[in-house]
């Protein structure tokens, strides 16, 4: 039986590690932090995603759907806010087409206690010091012992995040590809507590933004009655985290910019000075494999901005992908391993590209008036020719069998024609009648 050591428990390594043991693999998972489960952990990530169908697809192919479900709240539209405390709900895909809201932290747990159960080790506080590539030895240390051990399985998977020690063994080779980004923005977290009976202040069905043009503020419901909101915000000029210093500018500020928000905020100032503000970085590389027992997967291989709600969707796919190839190759490793980097490099790459332009569309044109016209013309074109227009969005939410590249460049063709159609005179008088002749033409 061939050993697995997975460095990083957290949710694309856990996931792994089911497919992996499920697949009769001996499966070992070495993780820096402490256990997540035990009281007092401190966890370093955002506490709120969203799962979509890809992430569900992987969730159901190892069994843990519908345990996961019972700790996800569905929510079927964006909520936007205006100055005014005005809403306005557009709607993600098709009624019943939903993205889920789901902790971090619970799903990390559920998916730690599933592989437990089926038979993976997990061992924590155990940190990764150094890593022999061709002889395949991991040298760890115990983060709170001092000691000292090392392991020498028979694979390797670095699922330890955008600063990941896999792949910085991998960078010392020849040839390695690396580029890492940061935003000029960060990113700050703060909660809207529930009501004094335990519901939601906001409809809990939606994921709610305040767009603001060059920054935004967004809100996922927990399932305790609470709201997690992110203020991405940039960190230099007018406004910005540099120019809140004070707890009289944090809430003139957001009195002014969020005043809707604000009323449902009692701790703002609080967790405004004591929560982390934390940086947004894209990592990119190439190999994600080396020679064949070695491979990057999840973060480690393609960290990305979250504005696309896909970073943990693209590496829950990861995971299935590679799990679909081993299936096809019959678990050679060496095959299966390069079949692997080679769909999914170019996958990787596209989600990050949507991902960046995404943050463009939820910040700024969302509130726009041809904006909104412009997903309803697409909307309704997906609702008469669906074999022929599938808005972006839906494809990369809703369309697992889609690949991220595929999307990225149907969704360029579909701009093409859209941006065409935007500028014809008088468009929200006339494009109910004109539009989808023309819309057909150009795509058949």
């Amino acid at each position: 039986m061939k050993k697995v050591a997975i460095l990083g428990a957290g949710l694309v390594g856990s996931l792994l590690s089911i497919f992996l043991s499920k697949r009769g693999y001996q499966v070992e998972v070495y993780e820096r932090r402490g256990d997540p489960r035990q009281k007092g952990y401190v966890g370093g990530r955002s506490i709120n995603l969203a799962l979509s169908d890809r992430g569900w697809r992987a969730l159901e192919k190892v069994g843990i759907a519908n345990k996961i479900k019972a700790i996800a709240i569905p929510m079927h539209g964006r909520m936007m806010h205006d100055l005014q405390g005005h809403l306005t709900f557009q709607p993600y895909g098709r009624t019943g087409q939903a993205i889920y809201s789901v902790s971090r932290a619970l799903l990390n747990i559920e998916l730690i206690n599933y592989a437990e159960e089926e038979k993976v080790k997990f061992y924590f506080h155990q940190r990764c010091e150094d890593l022999d590539l061709e002889k395949k030895v991991v040298y760890l240390q115990h983060t709170e012992t001092q000691e000292k051990s090392q392991q020498s399985p028979d694979i390797i998977f670095g699922a330890d995040g955008a600063f990941s020690a896999v792949r910085l063994a991998m960078q010392k080779t020849d040839r390695f590809n690396y580029a890492q980004t940061y935003l000029e923005y960060g990113y700050k977290e703060l909660t809207i507590p529930p009501l004094p009976d335990g519901s939601h202040a906001l409809d809990k069905h939606a994921l709610h933004i305040w767009p603001r043009k060059s920054f935004m503020l967004i809100a996922l419901p927990n399932i305790d009655g609470s709201f997690t909101c992110t203020l991405f915000f940039p960190y230099e000029g007018t406004p910005s985290f540099a120019t809140l210093q004070s707890s009289h500018d944090v809430t003139e500020f957001f009195k002014a910019t969020f005043p809707d928000a604000f009323s449902l905020l009692p701790n703002l100032t609080e967790e405004f000075f004591s929560n982390p503000t934390s940086s947004l970085v894209m990592v990119r590389c190439q190999p994600w494999v080396y020679k064949s027992g070695v491979a990057l997967i999840g973060d480690a291989a393609h960290a990305i901005v979250p504005f696309y709600g896909q970073g943990m969707n693209a590496g829950f796919e990861d995971c299935y992908v590679l799990h679909e190839i081993l299936d096809r190759y019959s678990d050679n490793w060496e095959l299966s391993l390069q079949e692997y980097q080679k769909q999914r490099i170019p996958d990787a790459n596209a989600i990050a590209e949507l991902a960046l332009n995404n943050f463009v569309e939820m910040r700024d044109l969302v509130a726009d008036e041809k904006f909104l016209l412009r997903k309803k013309i697409e909307a309704k074109m997906y609702e008469l020719y669906p074999e022929q227009w599938t808005p972006l969005y839906s494809m990369v939410t809703f369309s697992p069998t889609i690949r991220y590249s595929e999307a990225l460049a149907k969704g360029k063709k579909q701009d093409e024609i859209m941006n065409d159609i935007m500028q014809q005179p008088n468009i929200e008088h006339i494009w109910e009648e004109l539009v989808v002749e023309e819309v057909i033409r150009r795509l058949s």
